[in-house]
């Protein structure tokens, strides 16, 4: 803002006088602004409102529409410290005893004190050939889930390494170093979960055995791992076939995979190098190297100007960095090598992707000569290959066979309290109603009940599960859908029959600066409680929403009321200001005002649920069905919208769009009147300078 100083020949206050001209123009200004700030208001008023609408639109009515909220079932347990129920709208009513005989276990090992080879402590950072004397490639396996990993120890594993293999391999794995032990756990509960650890050789049982997971039973009949070794070792011929023919589908399929994926790869190539042919074709023309792609000598023909292309990239560079060469030297040379460059991208993208797929067609070759048929069966070496890992896997049982007893003696010689500890994973089992049924947990889902077991039954004890229709949960749902609209109705009508605000405008920063903060917070809201005061389309919305709840609707050829079932409003008397709507229920024990009147529609939903249920279908679909013509889309408002957000929008662009209309003639007439009297003021500085002088001439003679 240019620095006006007025008044200075004058001896006027011409500033305060300009103001005053100008007042009325800027009560325009002030106007609009408070015009658009209560729209503004109006906004968030309504978007609150929507807001509550659209969640009991969502809410509470959306479960009244369907008869399937109403089929509430709940189960009762005899003994709920031993076992929970959680029941499905679909369940039978019915009374079923049931016993629990076992609960699901994760497998879970604590290992054996691991010593290093002196018989000191180790750490997680201990390599295992340098300090536990473990053989360098040393291997053994986990069996886990249905899958087998194998864990290979070399001269830089550690302990720290050997956990988190045994991580990745499945598990819940852990050193403590306090304990100087390897704890090891199976992810989930249940027998198919649970783990092995074997070895195939005497320097994987040896391993293991100093990492402290060699683990034996208390006979060979119940060592699961030497279990393990016999089933390969005395394995029959026919068993050793049905191995062969699995490792050999196994085979296929991993193959015939690989064979699908080369393929789509290929395909994928071939459209790569269409696209970079063409672009080529168009951006290089005159070079005519894709002209015959099909030619014999095209891969000579290639690598030529490739090599051409280098030595003209090379000879440009050259001249680029040439301190003695010209400047237009160097732009012909860095537009060459630009050229050379773009060309090169095209043709080396080529020769990547054309080898690419040459390489990948060579393993497509070799995978449908070798290892699989055209009509998808195992070719030669995918049989040989499956034959060789069977019969080594025999072997070497055999020999680990002999190898585990021997080393049993040792691990029997060590202290109990050294020793390896396994617990085997567990399925949980039940007994309902006579029949067996086990899980891989403790929770069982039958016949839509959810059954959690939390213990053991013992002495014969039999726990019964009563099923039957959940009255106090149809009640809940009817209650919360009443009690959502008493609160979104008082709303409303608060709203609508709010106090004028007459006399009260937004306040300008100036009238603020005036006024104590807590007497601006009570001006405002002042304002904002009667923005919707006796709003058309807040009445619209509020009277259809009262007209169906107080609508009757035919129940096997009776018309009933929600007063039908002991809902009503509490009457013009007793209800309070703008709660004159709501609705409350009879009997209802959170009720004050209710609370000792007959409870009918508790008694109606145990004696008469089918006349419930048709009636409260009835009234939430046709709820639901004018809501969602209220919240229609239209020319004025969006989806899922009661009242003109998209005019109310739209309005207070227009207003920005006036008030910067309205500041700009305000600034042009306020410049108006400083100019007028910065001419007056030069005026009488120029008459001022006359009168000196001729005062000066008289005052000289």
């Amino acid at each position: 803002m240019a620095m006006r100083l007025t008044g200075m020949n004058s001896g006027l206050d011409t500033e305060s006088i300009i103001q005053e001209l100008v007042a009325a123009k800027r009560t325009k200004v002030d106007n609009l602004k408070k015009e658009q700030t209560k729209l503004e208001w109006k906004q968030a008023a309504w978007k609150d409102l929507n807001t509550k609408i659209k969640k009991f639109y969502n809410g509470s009515l959306e479960n009244m529409i369907y008869q399937s909220s109403y089929m509430k079932k709940k189960t009762v347990s005899s003994n709920d410290n031993l076992v929970s129920v959680i029941t499905k709208d679909a369940a039978m009513d019915s009374v079923q005893e049931m016993e629990i005989n076992k609960l699901a276990k994760a497998g879970y090992m604590t290992g054996g004190v691991i010593k290093d080879k002196d018989g000191n402590k180790v750490t997680s950072g201990s390599k295992l050939v340098d300090k536990l004397g473990v053989a360098n490639g040393s291997k053994f396996a986990i069996h886990t889930s249905g899958k087998t990993v194998d864990i290979t120890i070399d001269e830089n594993t550690t302990i720290s390494d050997v956990v988190t293999k045994l991580q990745n391999a499945g598990v819940k794995a852990s050193f403590d170093a306090k304990n100087q032990r390897l704890f090891i756990g199976s992810k989930e509960t249940g027998a198919a979960s649970d783990f092995t650890i074997i070895a195939d050789n005497s320097d994987g049982l040896a391993a293991m055995d100093k990492l402290g997971i060699l683990t034996y039973g208390s006979g060979s009949d119940d060592d699961k791992v030497l279990a393990a070794y016999k089933k390969w070792a005395d394995m029959s011929e026919e068993d050793k076939q049905k191995e062969i023919d699995s490792r050999t589908a196994d085979l296929l399929k991993t193959y015939t995979a690989e064979r699908d994926s080369l393929v789509s790869q290929i395909e994928n190539l071939n459209k790569k190098q269409d696209s970079l042919v063409e672009a080529y074709q168009k951006e290089f023309a005159e070079s005519a190297v894709f002209d015959d792609v099909t030619a014999p000598d095209f891969s000579e023909k290639l690598s030529a100007r490739i090599e051409e292309l280098q030595a003209s990239k090379e000879a440009s560079e050259a001249i680029v960095n040439d301190e003695n060469a010209t400047a237009e030297e160097k732009e012909a040379a860095q537009e060459k090598l630009n050229k050379a460059k773009s060309e090169l991208s095209y043709l080396e993208g080529y020769k990547k992707n054309a080898e690419d797929i040459a390489s990948k067609q060579d393993r497509v070759y070799v995978l449908n000569r070798d290892y699989v048929n055209d009509d998808k069966s195992a070719g030669t070496k995918t049989i040989e290959e499956a034959t060789a890992y069977v019969e080594e896997r025999i072997n070497q049982a055999k020999d680990m066979v002999a190898d585990y007893a021997a080393n049993k003696a040792a691990f029997d010689a060590r202290p109990a309290s050294e020793r390896a500890v396994k617990t085997d994973g567990q399925d949980s089992e039940i007994v309902l109603n006579g029949a067996t049924f086990t899980s891989s947990n403790n929770t069982f889902e039958i016949n839509g009940l959810t059954i959690t077991c939390k213990g053991v039954t013992s002495g014969g004890e039999k726990i019964t599960l009563t099923t039957e229709s959940d009255v106090s949960g149809i009640y809940d749902m009817i209650k919360g859908f009443i009690k959502e609209y008493g609160e979104l109705i008082n709303e409303m009508d608060k709203l609508y029959n709010a106090e004028s605000s007459k006399g009260y405008d937004p306040l300008t920063d100036e009238e603020k600066d005036t006024m104590s903060d807590t007497e601006v917070e009570k001006w405002e809201t002042k304002i904002k409680d009667s923005l919707l005061r006796r709003d058309s389309t807040l009445n619209n919305v509020s009277s259809a929403l009262k007209e169906i709840m107080a609508s009757g609707f035919t129940i096997n050829g009776k018309t009933m009321t929600l007063a039908s079932f002991g809902i009503e409003t509490l009457g013009y008397f007793n209800a309070g200001d703008n709660e004159k709507n709501a609705y409350h229920i009879n009997g209802d024990a959170d009720d004050e005002n209710v609370k000792g009147k007959t409870n009918t529609l508790q008694e109606m939903i145990s004696t008469d649920p089918d006349s419930v249920v048709a009636f409260f279908t009835q009234l939430g679909k046709s709820l639901n069905s004018k809501m969602k013509d209220l919240m229609a889309r239209s020319d004025y408002s969006s989806i899922n919208t009661v009242y003109d957000d998209k005019k109310m929008k739209d309005d207070y662009t227009n207003y920005t769009s006036k008030i910067k209309e309205a500041e700009a003639k305000l600034q042009d007439y306020e410049d108006k009147w400083y100019k007028k009297f910065a001419k007056m003021e030069t005026a009488m500085a120029k008459m001022q300078s006359n009168s000196n002088a001729v005062a000066n001439m008289f005052g000289g003679s």
